[in-house]
């Protein structure tokens, strides 16, 4: 293991499309395996969908094949099952917040914020889905600067579905959160949109980043996976690395 590896936060984001690949054939080992394979600490997963299989709860499967701390927010709740979103840890949650950011009649939406006690010290982590429509993900960009206050260091991690210029979120988001992942992660057979990101603050708390293609059969997204390096007050490290991207073919 590489001295960066023992000292960085892993954290990833994937919207893993219901666990339904382009066979389509719902098939959540293949989620977990992936996500193993990355070995994160913190994950934030968008698009979890317990209406695709009858008496299977991914929300309850994917935080026990992880082991992780987690925290659901479901947007959707019926008879047939739930969707939503989640974000889990290798450390207990804190502080926790899951706020309703829908916008009119849009679908619903949730962000959620929390805490983790990290061996490197606190760190303050966001996971969202962001809506479809311009108006709608201006909205809900500003609801996040709202939860995300002067809290530092932060990271935001989610599907922001931020694919055209005018009223970019992204030009919203990183005024505050000026660290960013740049992969293009849709579709993921052959991608050319940057919907799903890694935000921080400071800038360079983010020290490199990047995807797996092998989700491509899994998911209509790819996923995107950083390393965060704090030092042991939980501030950005001194001498950082400079961003680094890789993809994992």
């Amino acid at each position: 293991m590489s001295q960066l590896r023992r000292r960085a936060i892993r954290v990833m984001t994937w919207n893993i499309h219901g666990a339904v690949g382009r066979n389509p054939r719902f098939d959540l080992q293949k989620v977990l395996a992936l996500i193993l394979r990355a070995d994160p600490d913190i994950v934030a997963l968008q698009e979890v969908d317990s209406r695709r299989q009858p008496g299977i709860d991914p929300f309850q499967m994917l935080q026990k094949g992880l082991g992780h701390y987690g925290v659901g927010a479901k947007t959707i709740v019926t008879a047939d099952g739930d969707y939503g979103q989640m974000l889990m840890s290798r450390w207990p949650p804190r502080q926790t917040d899951i706020r309703d950011i829908s916008y009119g009649e849009f679908e619903p939406r949730r962000a959620i914020t929390a805490r983790f006690d990290t061996p490197g010290g606190p760190l303050h982590v966001g996971a969202t889905h962001l809506g479809l429509s311009v108006r709608e993900r201006h909205s809900q960009a500003r609801a996040l600067l709202d939860m995300i206050g002067d809290r530092t260091p932060f990271v935001l991690l989610g599907d922001f579905n931020d694919w055209l210029w005018p009223g970019s979120v992204r030009r919203v988001l990183a005024k505050v959160l000026p660290g960013r992942s740049r992969h293009r992660t849709f579709p993921s057979v052959c991608p050319v949109l940057r919907l799903d990101r890694i935000y921080c603050r400071p800038r360079h708390l983010l020290v490199q980043t990047w995807t797996d293609r092998e989700a491509r059969t899994i998911s209509d997204h790819l996923p995107c996976i950083g390393d965060v390096l704090l030092d042991e007050s939980g501030e950005q490290a001194e001498g950082g690395l400079e961003l680094a991207s890789i993809a994992v073919p």
